[in-house]
């Protein structure tokens, strides 16, 4: 297939072109096709002088379209997928919260068996995002940080409970959040590591030392940073620094984003790109079964448990207004937040929304840009971000 008469968005620049795609990857960037090549006959889709960009990448999601992704079925997390995939996000990772074990051990077999059978249902019509594994989001969390998690839930993590899950994930964890100041997290956070599981910080209260002792063994990433976690405080009348400040600091540590716009304004966003070297940057969703749906009244997490949320002034909230309930970003309010909120260019946006979390997960080589090798897992969109048309291995959108 020809992709042709587009804004290419590459790395480190925009270049008008054409895409050839064969057997579901970029085979060639042209930069004017010829007519009579017969790499260039067939099928061609027809850019209309559109931007093309990688496919998003989204690391933390739990929903989409009405469907949470522990909601008990194989289908529904299929159907999470596709609400996900038809506003540009090509690759996640579903995104367990805490919750009792009955329900977080049916998401990893429910996940398990929607992986073995993903290519056959993609290949005959089911549209849905690439989903490399799934992102644990607790138990082990902080009960001072917990936010939106259910406090009844947490715990430490012991190895009885944290090798039961690993056994019955049978590989599928590709990350794990958790509060490295509770007992015990240290040594889980070696054994991840040594799985190849990108570990993160999430809904903690650790200080700064104890972020940087995390780092040395191996965390990565603060899962959606200034939510969830501790900042400067007063501890004997002394200051000491937490978790936020070792975000900045710490050179080598990730950052992810929510940015719909609300979780982190404007203002926020600016100072997080002016302090932190842009490349340790990421942006997610964090979204929840509300994403591309009307405002009203939703369930987080599993349907059966009936934990109501708020949805509304664009953002998921505790019934109490307390605090955000997750969001209800899709990929495509991400992309508009970095370009027409926060001012990003295009190249810079796509590597925030798609090479970075490619990277972090250790699949910048298939798929994060546009490049011969890669997976042709595209976004067709305007000046204002207007997503017209994805694709994902080379076949477009039902719509």
């Amino acid at each position: 297939m020809l992709l042709k008469n587009a804004k290419l968005v590459l790395k480190d620049r925009i270049t008008e072109g054409s895409l050839l795609i064969e057997n579901g990857k970029i085979s060639a960037v042209i930069q004017d096709p010829d007519p009579e090549c017969p790499c260039c006959r067939g099928d061609e889709y027809d850019a209309c002088g559109n931007y093309v960009m990688p496919g998003f990448v989204d690391l933390h999601t739990h929903g989409s379209g009405g469907f949470d992704f522990m909601d008990g079925s194989a289908e529904e997390i299929e159907n999470a997928a596709q609400s996900l995939a038809l506003n540009g996000t090509t690759t996640c990772l579903p995104s367990a919260t805490t919750s009792p074990n009955e329900d977080l051990l049916l998401f990893l077999d429910n996940f398990n068996t929607v992986r073995k059978s993903y290519s056959e249902k993609f290949t005959h019509g089911l549209f849905m995002a690439r989903m490399p594994g799934v992102h644990l989001e607790g138990p082990y969390l902080s009960p001072e940080k917990h936010g939106a998690q259910d406090k009844s839930n947490l715990k430490n993590p012991v190895p009885s409970h944290y090798e039961m899950i690993l056994d019955r994930a049978q590989g599928a964890i590709k990350r794990w959040s958790l509060a490295p100041e509770l007992e015990g997290s240290m040594r889980f956070i070696d054994i991840l590591v040594s799985q190849n599981i990108l570990v993160s910080a999430a809904h903690t209260n650790a200080t700064y030392d104890t972020i940087s002792q995390a780092f040395d063994h191996g965390l990565r990433q603060l899962t959606h940073f200034y939510s969830g976690m501790s900042s400067l405080m007063r501890v004997n009348g002394y200051r000491v620094l937490g978790t936020v400040e070792a975000g900045y600091l710490i050179d080598g540590l990730s950052l992810e984003l929510i940015c719909d716009g609300i979780h982190l304004p404007k203002d926020m966003l600016r100072l997080i790109f002016k302090c932190k070297d842009n490349g340790h940057l990421t942006a997610c969703s964090d979204s929840m079964r509300a994403a591309g749906m009307p405002e009203g009244t939703y369930y987080l997490g599993p349907k059966r448990l009936k934990i109501e949320v708020i949805v509304e002034d664009g953002i998921a909230k505790l019934p109490d207004r307390s605090a955000f309930a997750a969001s209800v970003a899709t990929g495509a309010r991400l992309a508009s937040t970095l370009h027409n909120t926060l001012g990003l260019d295009m190249c810079a946006a796509s590597r925030v929304l798609s090479l970075q979390p490619a990277a972090l997960i250790g699949m910048d080589h298939l798929i994060g840009s546009i490049e011969k090798g890669k997976y042709a897992d595209l976004v067709v969109c305007d000046d204002n971000l207007n997503i017209s048309k994805v694709f994902i291995n080379g076949k477009p959108s039902p719509r």
